[in-house]
C-alpha cells in the first residue's frame, strides 16, 4: 500500500508536527519512535549528541532543539513524517511556521511540569489552523511525575474533549490500553472501562446513526465503525486524544505508533490547507484535491535552511498533484519556470534522493535561491495568484544594531544576514536610513544570541552589537502655514521657486497626505512633484529630533515661478524649507512607540512585576489568574523601557516569568524625553 502512488499512496501518509515546551522530551520521544519503528538501529542520546533531529553543534551544546527538523518512519505500511520543533518560548515562531505542512499537531507535555506557555500557545494556534490535535503526556516514570494532575489540568484548560486512550500503570513503568484492546492492566488512577466508555461516548456524538444504535439499542460499536466518526471528531476539535508515554522506558511508545498510523488523519482526511487565491477583497479559499494524482501541482515551502555545502535547502509539502525530478515548476508569482534537478527526502541532517513525490509527501530541493518561506510551488500559470495563509508569527521587537568586524567586508555581512533571515521567518532585518544602523530583530535576547552564533559558525561572519536607537516619530499638534522663496544667482541661469503651503494634523496612524490646490499656474504642473519631493525629504529625515514625521496633511495652495530661472531643484528646496517653516509653528512633538505586553508569572511574583512596570512608565490594563495558577498581566509600556526587560523579568520571577509584546501605537513622549531628543539632534546646514 505504501509503495503505490495516487490515492493509495496518499492514504498511507501521516504528517505530524511535534510541538511543546522545552524540556517536555520531544526529541527523546522522537528517538524512541524512530527506534521502535525500525528506522534506527538504536535510539540516540541528547547527552551524547547523537539524536537524529538535534544535529547542529549549537543544539548539541544546548541540549535542546533550536531548529525545525524533518524525520520519517514506517510502521505497518504507513509513512509518518514528523517535524520536530524547538520548545524555547523565543523560538516559537519557528514552530508555528510548520503548522500548514501537517494535518496533526502532537503536543508533548511533561508529566512533572504540566501545561507550560509554549504548549498553550501552540494548542491555540493549532486550533486556529484547524489541525487535528493529540496530546502526549511524557515522562510518566519521573520521580515527581503527576500524570493524574496533568490530565486534570488538560481537561480544565483545554476542555472535557481531552480524553485518554491509555492510562499509566505500575507507577509509570507501563500503560494500560483503553481503546484498541482494553487491557487487564490496572492503571494508576481511573479505570480502563471508564476511559473506554468516555472515548466511545465522545466519538459517537458526531454520528447520529451510531448514537442511536449505541444509546437506544445498546449495541457495542467496534473499532472499524468508530474509525470514520473518530476522524470527524478529531477534525472538528470535538475530541483531543491524550496518550501517556515514557521515552526513557518505552512505556506507551508502541501504542503511540499505533495511534499515529491508525487514528491520525491522512492528507485526504484532514482539514484542507489554507491556500488562497487573489489578494485583498478578492481573496478567496482555493480548494485542493489530494485524491487526484493527475491534478496540477500545488505545494508550499515551510522551511528554508542554508547549508555551506548543499546551498539553500527548501523543504516543501505537496498538497495536490505530483512532482518528479527534472520537472519545470513556477514559484510564487514568478513568471519564469525553474527546474527541480533533484528531489530529496530528509532524515535530520541526511539526504535521500527520491525520483518524485505525490500529494501529502514532504520533500526538499536544493540550490534554488528563488524559494523562500511560504512560497507556493505550482505547475500552471493559472496558479500564480495562489498563496498560503501562514500562522501569525511573534513580532520581532527585540533588536540589536550590528557592525561587521572586518572593514571593507560589508557585502559579506549583508549576504550572510539575508541568509540568516531566509532561514528564520521570525527574524527581521532593518536598514535604518536615519541612523545608518543595520538592525536585526528577533523575539528575545536568546533568539538573537543563538542566531548570531549561527551567523558566526555557519557563515563565518563576526559582528559587534549595540542597542539600536528607538524608532521614535515626529508629528504636529496644530495647523500652520509656511512659505519660502528659493532664489539663487550664479552668474548664468539662476534658480527660482516660491511655495506657499499649510499643514494640518491627522488622526494617529493615518500617515502622510499630500494635496495640490494650486490654481492658475502659480506653480507649473511639472514642478508639483518637485515640491512634494522636498517635503518628503523632511518627512523621512525629521524636523525637530531627526525622526520620520507622520499623521499630517500638507496642502500646497500657492507659489511663484520664473519663466527662465525656475527649475526642479529650486522647487525641491522651496518645498522643503516651506514645510520646515510650517512645522516650527505647528507645535511639533516627538512620539514614542508604546508596546502592548502580556506577562505570565507565578502568582506570588505579581506584585513585583506590577511594581516594576509602574517604575518604567508602564500602565497595567488588567490581570487574570489562569487555570494553571499562574497570572497573566496585561500592560502598556514604552518600548524604550523594554531593552533589557527579559533579563529583569527573569530576576523578578526567579526565572518563572515570560512575556510577549507587540507594537500597539505611538504616543506623545514625556517632556524630558522630548527635550533630550531635541538636544541630541543636529540638523544639517541648509544650503
Amino acid at each position: 500500500m505504501a509503495e503505490k502512488r495516487g490515492l493509495a499512496g496518499t492514504e498511507a501518509i501521516r504528517n505530524l508536527a511535534m510541538v511543546g515546551h522545552a524540556g517536555s522530551g520531544k526529541t527523546s520521544l522522537l528517538e524512541a519512535l524512530l527506534w521502535r519503528s525500525g528506522a534506527l538501529a538504536a535510539a540516540g542520546s541528547i547527552a551524547r549528541g547523537t539524536t537524529v533531529s538535534d544535529f547542529l553543534d549549537q543544539e548539541k551544546r544546548a541540549g535542546h532543539s533550536l531548529e525545525v527538523s524533518t524525520c520519517r518512519l514506517q510502521h505497518d505500511g504507513i509513512s509518518v513524517n514528523i517535524l520536530d520543533t524547538p520548545g524555547y518560548p523565543e523560538f516559537i515562531g519557528r514552530s508555528l511556521s510548520v503548522l500548514p505542512a501537517v494535518e496533526t499537531a502532537m503536543l508533548v507535555i511533561d508529566a512533572c511540569a504540566g501545561i507550560q506557555p509554549v504548549t498553550e500557545h501552540m494548542m491555540d494556534s493549532a486550533r486556529e489552523h484547524r489541525l487535528c490535535r493529540v496530546i502526549v503526556v511524557n515522562r510518566i516514570d519521573a520521580p515527581n511525575a503527576d500524570p493524574r494532575g496533568a490530565l486534570e489540568q488538560l481537561t480544565r484548560q483545554f476542555g472535557p474533549q481531552c480524553l485518554p486512550l491509555n492510562l499509566p500503570a505500575r507507577r509509570g513503568q507501563a500503560v494500560a490500553d483503553c481503546f484498541f484492546e482494553p487491557a487487564d492492566e490496572t492503571p494508576d488512577f481511573s479505570s480502563v472501562l471508564a476511559a473506554h466508555t468516555a472515548i466511545t461516548d465522545q466519538v459517537i456524538e458526531v454520528d447520529d446513526a451510531l448514537m442511536e444504535r449505541y444509546l437506544e439499542q445498546g449495541q457495542e460499536i467496534g473499532l472499524a465503525e468508530l474509525h470514520d466518526p473518530f476522524e470527524r471528531a478529531l477534525r472538528r476539535g470535538h475530541l483531543i486524544p491524550v496518550c501517556f508515554t515514557s521515552a526513557g522506558t518505552g512505556a506507551g511508545v508502541r501504542q503511540l505508533l499505533r495511534i499515529m498510523t491508525e487514528l491520525m488523519p491522512n492528507p485526504c482526511e484532514g482539514n484542507p490547507p489554507q491556500l488562497m487565491r487573489g489578494r485583498g477583497e478578492r481573496s478567496r479559499p482555493l480548494p485542493v484535491n489530494p485524491q487526484d494524482p493527475g491534478a496540477h501541482l500545488i505545494a508550499h515551502v515551510f522551511r528554508v535552511r542554508i547549508d555551506p555545502y548543499a546551498g539553500r535547502i527548501a523543504a516543501f509539502r505537496v498538497h495536490q498533484g505530483s512532482v518528479r525530478s527534472g520537472d519545470q515548476v513556477y514559484v510564487g508569482e514568478q513568471r519564469k519556470a525553474v527546474r527541480l534537478a533533484h528531489l530529496y527526502r530528509l532524515q535530520g541532517k541526511d539526504f535521500e534522493e527520491i525520483p518524485g513525490a505525490g500529494a501529502g509527501d514532504i520533500c526538499a530541493v536544493t540550490k534554488l535561491d528563488d524559494m523562500d518561506f511560504g512560497d507556493v510551488i505550482h505547475s500552471s500559470h493559472d496558479e500564480d495568484g495562489v498563496w498560503m495563509r501562514v500562522p501569525e508569527l511573534p513580532a520581532p521587537m527585540y533588536g540589536l544594531a550590528l557592525t561587521g568586524t572586518e572593514p571593507g567586508r560589508e557585502k559579506k555581512l549583508s549576504d550572510a544576514l539575508h541568509k540568516l533571515v531566509a532561514e528564520d521567518p521570525s527574524l527581521r532585518l532593518e536598514l535604518n536610513e536615519q541612523t545608518g544602523e543595520t538592525v536585526l530583530r528577533g523575539t528575545g535576547e536568546l533568539h538573537l544570541r543563538v542566531s548570531l552564533e549561527h551567523l558566526r559558525a555557519q557563515f563565518g561572519v563576526e559582528v559587534e552589537t549595540q542597542v539600536p536607537r528607538i524608532a521614535y516619530r515626529e508629528t504636529i499638534t496644530a495647523g500652520a502655514e509656511g512659505r519660502y522663496r528659493h532664489k539663487k544667482q550664479t552668474g548664468g541661469a539662476g534658480q527660482f521657486g516660491e511655495v506657499f503651503l499649510r499643514i494640518e494634523p491627522l488622526s494617529r496612524g493615518e500617515g502622510f497626505e499630500f494635496v495640490n490646490q494650486v490654481v492658475g499656474g502659480a506653480i507649473p504642473t511639472q514642478y508639483i512633484p518637485a515640491v512634494e519631493k522636498g517635503i518628503r525629504q523632511v518627512i523621512e529625515q525629521g524636523a525637530i529630533a531627526g525622526y520620520p514625521l507622520q499623521d499630517l496633511r500638507v496642502v500646497v495652495f500657492d507659489g511663484k515661478h520664473h519663466p527662465v530661472d525656475s527649475k526642479e531643484v529650486a522647487f525641491i528646496a522651496a518645498g522643503r524649507r516651506a514645510f520646515i517653516d510650517a512645522i516650527g509653528k505647528a507645535r511639533p512633538v516627538v512620539l514614542e512607540p508604546i508596546a502592548r505586553i502580556e506577562i505570565t508569572t507565578p502568582s506570588q511574583h505579581v506584585g513585583d512585576v506590577t511594581g516594576h512596570l509602574a517604575g518604567i512608565r508602564g500602565r497595567v490594563a488588567g490581570t487574570e489568574v489562569a487555570s494553571d495558577g499562574r497570572t497573566r498581566v496585561e500592560a502598556q509600556v514604552p518600548i524604550a523601557e523594554l531593552g533589557q526587560y527579559q533579563t529583569t523579568l527573569k530576576s523578578l520571577t526567579g526565572g518563572g516569568g515570560s512575556f510577549t509584546f507587540v507594537l500597539d501605537r505611538y504616543e506623545v513622549a514625556p517632556p524630558a524625553v522630548q527635550h533630550s531628543l531635541r538636544q541630541e539632534f543636529h540638523p544639517q546646514t541648509e544650503e
